[in-house]
C-alpha cells in the first residue's frame, strides 16, 4: 500500500479523494520558487439534476481511466470556454448578461462566455440542451441525424454555439441555471481551470446519454449514495465533486436546489499548500475534509481506488 493511503487510514479517513502522485514533487518546486504557475483557463460545468423519489438525483459521468488528469473520477458535464462564446449576437433569455457579471464575479463579455460553456458543454457531452424558441420555452427531443451532426460539429469546433443557436432558431435559457460554486485548480497544478460550478433540472422530454469521449460511463445517483460511495473509498473524486455533492444532498427536490442557489457563497476555493517541518500540508479554505499531511518520505500517493459504478436510484439503466 502507498504511503498517502496508509497515512489516511491510520488516521480513518480512507476515501476516494483523487489525489496525483506528482503533487508532492510539484509543491516542494513552487514553495522552492522553481516552478512557475500557469493561468487557470476559464470553465463552466453543470450538475444536471431530476426527481428520483427519495431526493434528486444528479448525472454524473466517469473519466475514462486512460485520462492523464483524474482518470476514473466520476465528474459533471463540463468544460473550458471556446473563444467564441461570448459572441455578442447569441440568442439570451433570463437574467440579463449584467446582473451574471454580478453573480459570477467577471465583466459582462465573461458572463456571457462562462454561462454559454456551460449550456454548451451540457449539450456537448450529455446530449441534454438549456435552450428553446421562445424565452419561456425549452426544445423537446434532441436525438436524431440532424441534432448529432450539429452537436459533432460544436464539439470539432467546427460550429460555435452563437452559430448552431441561429441555425436553430433558438434562444439560450440561462434561467434554467443556477451558480453554485466556484473552484480554480491548484497553483502547483500542471492544468488549471477556474471552474464555475451551475445547477439545472433536466428538461422535460430531454434525456441524458454519454456523449463525452472522455467518460467510459454515466449514471444518475442521489448525492447521498455519491457521497456514502466516496467516503467508503468506492467512488473516486476531486475535492470541488464531493463537496458540491454534500450541499446538494441538503435539497430534498431539483426545484429547491434552483431556489437556493442564488444564495449560495460564489468566492473562489483555492487549495492551499504549506511546508511545515519538510511536511506538506495541503488545504482547501472552508473544506477541512480534503486537508492531507504528506510526510517528506513520501515520494508518490496513491491515484485513489478502483472506482465502482454507483446504483441508478430511478429505476433504469444509466443514462
Amino acid at each position: 500500500m502507498a504511503n498517502g493511503q496508509a497515512n489516511d487510514q491510520a488516521s480513518g479517513r480512507a476515501n476516494g479523494q483523487w489525489y496525483p502522485p506528482e503533487w508532492p514533487d510539484r509543491i516542494r518546486a513552487l514553495a522552492a520558487g522553481t516552478l512557475t504557475p500557469v493561468t487557470p483557463k476559464r470553465a463552466a460545468t453543470v450538475m444536471l439534476l431530476k426527481d428520483a423519489g427519495t431526493g434528486p438525483a444528479v448525472h454524473m459521468l466517469r473519466r475514462r481511466t486512460s485520462m492523464a488528469f483524474a482518470g476514473g473520477a466520476y465528474a459533471y458535464p463540463g468544460g473550458g470556454v471556446d473563444p467564441r462564446d461570448d459572441d455578442r449576437d447569441i440568442g439570451w433569455a433570463g437574467p440579463t448578461r449584467a446582473w451574471w457579471a454580478d453573480r459570477l464575479g467577471v465583466d459582462e463579455a465573461g458572463a456571457q462566455a462562462i454561462v454559454c460553456a456551460a449550456v454548451r458543454e451540457t449539450y456537448e457531452e450529455a446530449g441534454v440542451l438549456l435552450a428553446g424558441p421562445t424565452g419561456d420555452s425549452v426544445v423537446g427531443d434532441t436525438t436524431g441525424a440532424d441534432w448529432e451532426a450539429d452537436r459533432a460539429a460544436l464539439v470539432d469546433r467546427e460550429l460555435s454555439f452563437a452559430e448552431f443557436l441561429h441555425r436553430r432558431g433558438l434562444v439560450l435559457r440561462s434561467d434554467l441555471l443556477g451558480a453554485w460554486a466556484r473552484w480554480i485548480t491548484p497553483e502547483f497544478e500542471s492544468r488549471r481551470y477556474d471552474t464555475w460550478f451551475f445547477v439545472a433540472a433536466l428538461p422535460e422530454g430531454q434525456r441524458t446519454r454519454n456523449a463525452s469521449t472522455e467518460a467510459d460511463r454515466t449514471v444518475w445517483v442521489t448525492p447521498a449514495e455519491a457521497a456514502a460511495g466516496y467516503d467508503k473509498g468506492e467512488l473516486l473524486m476531486m475535492p470541488p465533486t464531493i463537496a458540491t455533492l454534500r450541499g446538494l444532498a441538503a435539497c430534498g427536490t431539483a426545484a429547491e436546489a434552483l431556489a437556493s442557489a442564488p444564495g449560495r457563497d460564489m468566492t473562489p476555493v483555492l487549495a492551499r499548500a504549506r511546508l511545515v517541518g519538510g511536511e506538506i500540508v495541503l488545504s482547501w479554505p472552508g473544506h477541512d475534509e480534503f486537508t492531507k499531511h504528506v510526510p517528506s518520505t513520501d515520494t508518490a500517493a496513491p491515484s485513489g481506488p478502483a472506482p465502482a459504478t454507483p446504483s441508478d436510484p430511478t429505476g433504469g439503466a444509466p443514462a
